[in-house]
Order: C-alpha cells, then structure tokens, then sequence
C-alpha cells in the first residue's frame, strides 16, 4: 500500500485526487494541505485531517502535487530532504524551475507531465507518427481552457509543440498554437495537418477531471518503487 500525501487538496484537481484515492485500496492517505490563505478550508476532508504545514506529509511514501509554480518548488524541497518522492502536475513553470527539477531527480524519484491523461498519452504517441508521416503539412495546435486557467499555452499544448517540433525537424516557434478561454471547459486539445489535397485534425476533449486525477495515481503507484529519475507518463504507462 502505498501511503500518499496531496498538496493543493482543495482545488480541483487534488479534490479528484483525494476522492479516488479514499476509495483504491492500493492507497493510503496520510496527509492533505492546503495553502494557509486558501478559502473555506474544511477541517478534514475524506475523513482526513486538512492541514496548512507542509511538515505534514512527513512519512509519506509519495506527494501528488497540483498547485502553482512557487508552492510546487517548496515542495520539492521539502520532498527532497525527506526523500518523498514526487508526482508533480503543476504546469508553467519557468526554466530555471525546471532545471532545478531535474537536478532534484539524480537523488528523488520523479514523475512530471504536462497531462497525465492516459488518453491524452495515447494521443501524444500518435502526433508524434503523424508528424514523421505528414511531412510538408503545416501544423497548427488550437487548445480550449475554463477561464480559471492561469497559463496559457497550456502546458499539453507547449509538449504538442515540442512533439511536433522534434518529430519534423522544424523550429518550435514555427508551430502555431491558438488558446482559448471560455466558461469551465476543462480542457479541448486539437491539431490540425494541412496539406495540400487534404486536411487531417486530431482532437482530445476531457468530460471530467477524473482523467487527470486517475492517471496521477496510477504514475504515484509506478514512482513509489523508484530510487531516482525524472519519468514521463509515457513510461509510466509503457509507451515510451
């Protein structure tokens, strides 16, 4: 059993998380925070206790982290003196944040990703051989959001680029990508292969947010008997 500890419990995507895994055998919850300024925090939740102290998730075999980019690197820090390995889902983070992520992996297990969607994975897989077969297409990304969402491209959108990007031998910069902010989309990826007999469009549309939330148990569970590393959620899922 893995014992599992959630930061940013009260937001979206840990409230997913925090109901999933409550009701999987294969977890344990050990700690739940929040952020101290965060409204309405209850006292518990799923019948654990909320707390605002990272200190909290001491003992934890792993720490799931949505949250923002400053919260995400204190995170980690503690992580790393505690030797709590890490899923972080956490999009927009600088260069700098990311080098020091990477660092962090040569001592702390790791899984980082953009989406970690099982079928969003699928679909990542399946641009990059689009891309190797259409060459002399011009690509172009149109990514839709709730207008919640602070980043923009979205952190699936920027890693469709890359895909493209590496997969054509082209400049990143010369990948388009459309954002959109409308009402609580909570999230709408497509891409679009113009040639010039045909037009071909992939698309991924979430309904719930379960998606995310059940794709980041499954990368804690895979993390959790990890030494060391930075992983991917197309090793987590084989795909790689």
């Amino acid at each position: 059993m893995v014992k599992l500890a959630v930061t940013g419990c009260m937001g979206r995507m840990g409230q997913r998380i925090t109901d999933l895994a409550a009701h999987n055998p294969d977890f344990q919850i050990v700690a739940l925070v929040e952020r101290p300024d965060a409204p309405d925090v209850p006292a518990q939740l799923a019948g654990i206790k909320v707390s605002t102290d990272i200190r909290a998730i001491k003992g934890a075999d792993v720490l799931i982290d949505f949250t923002a980019s400053e919260a995400t690197m204190k995170n980690l820090d503690f992580c790393l003196q505690n030797r709590i390995r890490m899923v972080i889902g956490t999009t927009g983070l600088t260069v700098d944040q990311d080098e020091k992520i990477m660092k962090a992996s040569r001592s702390l297990a790791l899984v980082r990703s953009s989406n970690m969607s099982i079928g969003v994975n699928v679909l990542f897989g399946v641009l990059r051989k689009m891309t190797e077969a259409l060459k002399g297409y011009d690509v172009s990304i149109t990514e839709t959001h709730h207008i919640h969402k602070k980043d923009a491209p979205s952190g699936t959108a920027k890693t469709m680029a890359e895909i493209v990007a590496l997969s054509s031998a082209r400049q990143l910069c010369n990948v388009p990508v459309e954002s959109l902010r409308e009402g609580e989309v909570i999230g709408y990826h497509k891409v679009t292969f113009d040639g010039p007999v045909d037009t071909i469009e992939i698309s991924h549309n979430a309904k719930t947010r379960d998606m995310f939330a059940e794709g980041a148990l499954v990368a804690a569970k895979f993390v959790a008997y990890k030494d060391n590393g930075i992983f991917s959620m197309q090793q987590v899922l084989g795909l790689d």
